[in-house]
This record gives structure tokens, C-alpha cells and sequence, in this order.
């Protein structure tokens, strides 16, 4: 199909232009008409570039961040709820948005309406800017005649979403604060004390302390090959992400880190909150327990508890019940599956799944406000180890020479 160009008015006479894709003019004049836009100007123009050309710069490029998806979705609620017609709300949002990225999807999305697509196809179109489950939600919108109130729950959604992930990130500072000033520490002590005293050590050529050996040799390797330690760090991480980005090795370390000590259990509960909050959204929204289980797989971000909900999914398509396949899936607290027995029992399941989603929440709160209290232990065990580790090497030497020249002086 040919694209063209099109300048017309609309029912209150403004002028409106953008491209269509359409088989020909005549088709396009058509689209127009049943827009309500009335055409003025129609002609042919080359098909949109898709791919990335030897002059385009692509370094630094904008991308569509979750603030973005927010605010359009809050929009968008509150646009259609006003009787609003979607072409003319997303053309409000486009030109009301400051991101580049996000305005030219928005764009993408119009012409893919006035090219006679459903809105869901129209933004499944625009890559990686709106997730498999924004879309299906959307979609499942348009099937019910619910669309604000979808547009109303993914904003919720995101703000929880974005809520979590701030929260992890504040968490985090003061711990990566530390190991990072640990390891500058032990660099500018590597570099510049223990070379200052193994010269002063090789004067006296007296015999030095095993420990003190294995330093002045850690901090020679470090002297001399510097390089070598990066290098193996960029390597390993390198290594790290090609495993992780295999279906198995991604697979093998979601699991992994639902059991790493203090940390493992807040990213389960932080997924499960978002799990619950998504069935909950997807029940509310109309959607069948079997496809809201197979829409929600896609929103958990972590294989091992989406290959748990996917078990789920079957359990319930073979007619078992929900509390059934959730005792099966093995990762739900005695609390939430109790309420899941009550939500099935009163038929109020999505209800109960927002219970279960709170009840997370406020757990993942709490325990990201005592991270700090519960690692701080472990740093200061780590930190004693290194000062006691440099204390004995660095000062041993210099006991044990002032001992011998006490002696040899009495």
C-alpha cells in the first residue's frame, strides 16, 4: 500500500494534516471523510524510513520513559471520560508532550487510526513503547466499552510500578555508598600506602610477616597489572548478560535471586505485589481468570514466577481452582492464599487480589525502610575485616623491628 500525504478541516474548521496509508487517493479521501475531515490537499509521499541510515544519529536519542506512559494514560482517562474523540485526545497529547520519542509514537498511533485500526493494533505498532499487557488491557477495553476505565487502572498500575522501583533505589544508596567508598579505599591504599612501606620494609631487610608478604604481593599485582581487575570485572559481566540473555540462564537466575539472603525475599513480595495488582486489574477489567493469569505472566518481570503463573493458567483452563494452582505454584504465603480462598468463595476475587497486592506492598515498604539497618551489619563485619586485615600487615613489620632493635639495644 502507497502513503500519502493530506491537508483538510476538521468539523470546526481547523487545519489538519498528517499521512495515510491507504491503496489510493480516493481511498484516503474516503478515511477523511469518515473521520469527519473534510480534504483539501491529497498527495502521494515516499514510505516513512523505518530502519536506521548511515547518516541518522542515533547516539543520545530520546527514549519513552515511564513518566510519559503515566501522564498519557491519566490523560486519556480523563480526555474520553469528557466524550472526547480519541483521534482528537491523542492529538492534544502529542502536541502537549515534551519528549521527542513519545510525541513521534503518538503520531504513529493517529495514523495508524485514520488508517482504520483498532487503537490496541495502533499502539502494538509502535515496538517497545507500550508492553504486551498495556496493550492487551487496552484491547479487552475496546471489547467491553470499559476503555477510560482501562486507561484509568494502567495508570494506577504504572504508579505502583514506579512507586516500587524508587522506593528499591533509595534503599540501595547508602549500601552501594559504602561498597563503592570501600573499594576506592582499598585502591588508594594499594596504590600509594603499601608500596611507601614495603620501600621503607626493604631497607631494614629484615623477614616480614606472611600476612604482610600477601599484601605488598596484592598491592604489586595491582601496581602493575591495573588493568587486568576491570578487565576481568567488564568480563564477567559481559558473560553475565549473554547467560542472562538465554531463555535457560535467564530462567536459572530470576530463581537465583529469590534466594539471596536479605534481598531475595523483597524482590518476591515486590513481584508478587505487582502479580496480584495485575490479576486484580485484569478481573476488574472483565477479562476470563485464564487469560487475566496469561496477561499478568507477561507484566511480573521474573521468568521463574511467570513459568509459575503459566503452570496456573493450565491448572485453571483443566478446571481446577485458583487456590488450587496457587498452593501448586508454591510461591504464596499461608495469608494471601487464605484470601484467595475467600475471594473465590464470595466471588470477589479481584477485590481479594488488591488485599493480597497491599498486604505485599506494605511488607516490601517496610522491609526496604530496614535494609539499611539489616546490611549495615554486614558492611561493618566486612569493614572491621579490612582494617584489621591492613592494620596487622602494615604495623606487624614495624612491631617486630622495634622489638629487635629494643632487644639488641638492652
Amino acid at each position: 500500500m502507497a502513503h500519502f500525504t493530506y491537508k483538510g478541516r476538521d468539523a470546526r474548521g481547523q487545519l489538519v494534516e498528517g499521512v495515510l496509508e491507504s491503496a489510493d487517493s480516493t481511498a484516503v479521501a474516503t478515511q477523511l471523510f469518515s473521520n469527519g475531515i473534510t480534504p483539501v490537499e491529497i498527495g502521494e509521499a515516499a514510505a516513512p524510513r523505518t530502519g536506521s541510515g548511515i547518516g541518522q544519529i542515533v547516539l543520545g536519542k530520546p527514549k519513552v520513559l515511564a513518566t510519559d506512559l503515566l501522564l498519557f494514560s491519566r490523560q486519556m482517562y480523563s480526555l474520553l471520560k469528557a466524550g472526547v474523540p480519541i483521534l482528537r485526545a491523542l492529538g492534544g497529547l502529542q502536541e502537549s508532550s515534551t519528549n521527542p520519542a513519545f510525541k513521534q509514537a503518538l503520531q504513529g498511533v493517529r495514523e495508524s487510526l485514520e488508517s482504520g485500526r483498532e487503537l490496541s493494533v495502533a499502539l502494538q505498532r509502535q515496538g517497545r513503547t507500550f508492553s504486551p499487557f498495556y496493550v492487551s488491557m487496552v484491547q479487552v477495553g475496546e471489547t467491553t466499552g470499559r476503555l477510560e476505565e482501562v486507561f484509568l487502572n494502567l495508570f494506577h498500575h504504572i504508579e505502583f510500578q514506579e512507586e516500587m522501583r524508587q522506593q528499591v533505589k533509595s534503599a540501595l544508596r547508602y549500601p552501594i555508598f559504602v561498597i563503592v567508598a570501600m573499594a576506592a579505599a582499598v585502591a588508594v591504599i594499594n596504590y600509594f600506602v603499601i608500596p611507601a612501606f614495603a620501600k621503607v620494609y626493604e631497607g631494614f631487610g629484615a623477614k616480614l610477616p606472611v600476612i604482610t608478604q600477601y599484601l605488598i604481593a596484592f598491592s604489586n599485582f595491582w601496581v602493575h597489572y591495573w588493568w587486568l581487575p576491570p578487565g576481568a570485572v567488564i568480563g564477567c559481566w559481559l558473560a553475565f548478560r549473554s547467560y542472562t540473555g538465554a531463555p535457560a540462564g535467564r530462567m536459572q537466575w530470576d530463581r537465583i535471586k529469590l534466594r539471596i539472603p536479605i534481598a531475595g525475599k523483597i524482590v518476591l513480595k515486590a513481584t508478587l505485589a505487582r502479580f496480584a495488582r495485575s490479576l486484580a486489574l485484569a478481573l476488574r477489567s472483565g477479562v476470563t481468570a485464564v487469560q487475566s493469569l496469561s496477561l499478568v505472566a507477561q507484566v511480573v518481570e521474573n521468568t521463574y514466577v511467570a513459568q509459575r503463573i503459566e503452570k496456573m493458567r493450565e491448572g485453571v483452563e483443566r478446571g481446577e481452582s485458583v487456590l488450587r494452582t496457587a498452593i501448586h505454584a508454591g510461591i504464596f504465603t499461608p495469608v494471601a492464599l487464605q484470601m484467595v480462598l475467600v475471594g473465590e468463595e464470595s466471588g470477589s476475587l479481584d477485590d481479594m487480589m488488591d488485599e493480597v497486592a497491599d498486604m505485599y506492598t506494605r511488607e516490601v515498604q517496610y522491609d526496604l525502610k530496614t535494609l539499611g539497618s539489616q546490611i549495615e551489619p554486614i558492611l561493618i563485619v566486612m569493614l572491621g575485616i579490612l582494617v584489621l586485615i591492613l592494620a596487622l600487615g602494615v604495623f606487624l613489620p614495624i612491631w617486630d623491628l622495634g622489638r629487635a632493635a629494643f632487644q639488641k639495644g638492652s
